[in-house]
């Protein structure tokens, strides 16, 4: 990159080594962006978390304190005052900067509409990350969402859905969509027979079982109780395959569904896997058949794409950002998230019609490698930056 090095200040509620969307989009975006001087604020959480450290191409700051009972109080009433605190001294300190790129409309973004009344010609872009159904939020969570997207410069968000909803709070916002996106090369690669057999063998998944996986947080949003009870009945009305059910990650929803698997007489057929790094992710997903979640809402649904990198076909709902990439008999099959008897039946079409199967797959890849590879994306986020004029703070 030409003349100055440009300096972005990132604001995220949360940093690694948390991990969700907006944690794993800020690393695979910054990791390709050498030309850019990053720094990030984040709270203190966990509180051994150390307050300043260097990861990857970020210098990363926390604010906040480590006590429990402020940690319980921290998210609602103090992170917003706490980060714009830091930002303030990293602009005395380390100032000035380019642009405020604060992700996802929450606590962090609190810190961002303060720092915009102190420093009204520093930009603000908001990132929209959100995979809630956002009008259906309470009175307090929309006020202050309002609030925040009317004092902003400008904003990306991670599916159509998120921007039509940021143009209906402010319509003449630049807004435009940027998706998360996939290492296509990671979870396009390939393993050894021995490397799958041996993880198969581990997790106690047979020669001929047909595997249905969903990697996603144990929560109600993702639909994973419709999965279980879907898995339920096709284990009692398919006789002829057996099947079983790989659910990957965690969350508050674990012994609910846990004891639903119990309850359905599927506890044996059903296995629960805590945590999967990224580098050993992709093996999982290749020793599945077929990629299900039945969301109830949806930002984007980044663990659809790596399904799809990764040649698995794929059955979703057509909700939120799903259906930016979802496109029934072409990139994957689309249920009724209602009916755990047409989720079941969107399954075992993929796993009986081999062209419908190989067409998918085909179409799936090459849509991730077109439109969602990190590499792409980190260069769209570049263009944005360096749109962004110098300013004085």
């Amino acid at each position: 990159m030409l003349g100055k090095t440009k300096k972005i200040l990132v604001l995220s509620t949360s940093y690694l080594p948390m991990i969700g969307g907006s944690e794993v989009a800020i690393k695979e975006a910054t990791s390709r962006l050498p030309g850019f001087q990053f720094d990030l604020i984040a709270a203190l959480n966990p509180a051994t978390s150390p307050r300043e450290e260097k990861i990857g191409n970020v210098n990363v700051f926390r604010a906040g304190s480590g006590l429990s009972l402020y940690n319980f109080l921290l998210p609602k009433n103090f992170l917003p005052i706490a980060m714009f605190l830091k930002a303030r001294e990293l602009i005395k300190k380390r100032g000035p900067y380019d642009l405020i790129h604060v992700f996802q409309a929450s606590q962090a973004a609190g810190a961002a509409w303060l720092l915009k009344w102190l420093y009204p010609k520093l930009p603000v872009l908001l990132t929209l990350q959100e995979g809630q159904d956002l009008k259906r939020q309470n009175f307090l969570k929309k006020f202050f969402r309002r609030l925040i997207i009317g004092k902003i410069d400008s904003a990306t968000a991670i599916s159509s859905y998120l921007k039509n909803y940021v143009l209906e709070l402010r319509k003449n916002l630049p807004v435009e969509v940027i998706p998360n996106g996939v290492d296509s090369v990671k979870f396009s690669g390939e393993f050894s027979y021995g490397e799958l057999s041996e993880l198969a063998d581990r997790l106690g998944i047979l020669p001929d079982e047909k595997v249905i996986v969903s990697t996603s947080r144990l929560v109600p949003k993702n639909g994973l109780d419709i999965l279980i009870k879907t898995f339920a009945t096709l284990v009692s009305n398919d006789k002829e395959i057996r099947y079983k059910l790989l659910l990957i990650g965690d969350g508050g929803q674990r012994q609910e569904l846990i004891g639903l698997a119990g309850e359905l007489g599927v506890a044996d057929k059903v296995v629960f896997v805590k945590h999967v790094s990224q580098d050993e992710l992709p093996k999982y997903l290749k020793i599945s058949h077929v990629f299900v979640r039945p969301s109830r809402s949806e930002g984007l649904g980044i663990s659809f794409l790596e399904a799809m990198a990764a040649g698995l076909p794929i059955v979703g709902t057509a909700v939120g950002g799903i259906t930016d990439f979802l496109v029934h008999n072409q990139t994957g099959l689309i249920c009724d998230g209602s009916k755990p008897e047409d989720v079941a039946e969107k399954i075992k079409t993929l796993i009986a019609d081999n062209e419908l199967r190989k067409r998918v797959i085909k179409n799936s890849q090459d849509l991730v490698r077109e439109k969602y590879d990190w590499n792409k994306i980190a260069l769209e986020y570049a263009r944005i930056y360096n749109n962004i004029g110098t300013v004085s703070q």
